[in-house]
């Protein structure tokens, strides 16, 4: 079974920073493609970056705007998120998710392929 947990959230203001991570209890055998995706208050689920097994693939939302990075160690089993010039907007519970796959370059933007979710964590900027 794949266990997935979020920290890092919190409480910052417009144009500051915020690091997420998320570590993952994985099986050692399988390759597993990440994701962070997101949930505002009445808004649907929303893509926010997706990276390969090596990380050599790497997608972001249309949002990001090169505001945001997502990395992985794989010997950690650590998924992160870097979130610079943070928008009152990006106010969401962001959530990792993982997609196990036998593919190590491919990256998936669609909630739909991912069968793991962590429960997520808050991210609130104020103005």
């Amino acid at each position: 079974q794949v266990q997935l947990g979020e920290s890092g959230g919190g409480l910052v203001q417009a144009g500051g920073s915020l690091r997420l991570s998320c570590a993952a209890s994985i099986r050692t055998s399988s390759k597993y493609a990440m994701g962070w995706f997101r949930q505002a208050p009445g808004k649907e689920r929303e893509f926010v970056a997706a990276i390969s097994w090596y990380g050599t693939n790497i997608f972001y939302g249309d949002f990001v705007e090169g505001r945001f990075t997502v990395s992985r160690d794989n010997a950690l089993n650590m998924l992160y998120l870097q979130m610079n010039s943070l928008k009152p907007e990006d106010t969401a519970v962001y959530y990792c998710a993982a997609h196990e796959t036998h593919s190590s370059a491919f990256a998936y933007v669609g909630s739909h392929e991912y069968e793991y979710w962590g429960q997520g964590t808050q991210v609130t900027v104020s103005s």
